[in-house]
């Protein structure tokens, strides 16, 4: 090798070296932003209700199949929920509400349970 060929390949590995430290600390940088986005609280709620949903999704998914509901999607319903839940709340209808549904329940479970004895 001479010695104009030593010192293009030296620059070469200087500039591959160089581009390897910018690509490294940009890298840094991502994850730091990344780390500071996900600890901002709407963050972690919104991590939270994905989790939950997702374990409710796993262990309700197998009861719900038998009955129809298993092509529903509870992260698409999950914000209609929260928005009626939260109407409720303000509205003070959460005894009736409960009252209400209690009563539906065992009204479909009567006709459940009239349905499978015929």
């Amino acid at each position: 090798m001479t010695h104009d060929e030593k010192s293009k390949a030296l620059a070469v590995a200087k500039d591959r070296l160089i581009k390897e430290g910018e690509l490294y600390r940009v890298s840094v940088l991502h994850a730091k932003m990344q780390l500071a986005n996900a600890l901002h609280p709407d963050a972690l709620m919104h991590g939270a209700v994905d989790h939950a949903v997702g374990i409710a999704q796993a262990r309700l998914g197998a009861l719900l199949a038998p009955g129809g509901l298993s092509g529903v999607n509870f992260k698409s319903v999950l914000p209609y929920a929260m928005t009626l839940g939260s109407f409720m709340a303000r509205k003070r209808l959460i005894k009736p509400v409960l009252i209400v549904g209690t009563a539906l329940a065992a009204v479909g479970a009567w006709l459940i349970r009239r349905k499978r004895s015929t």
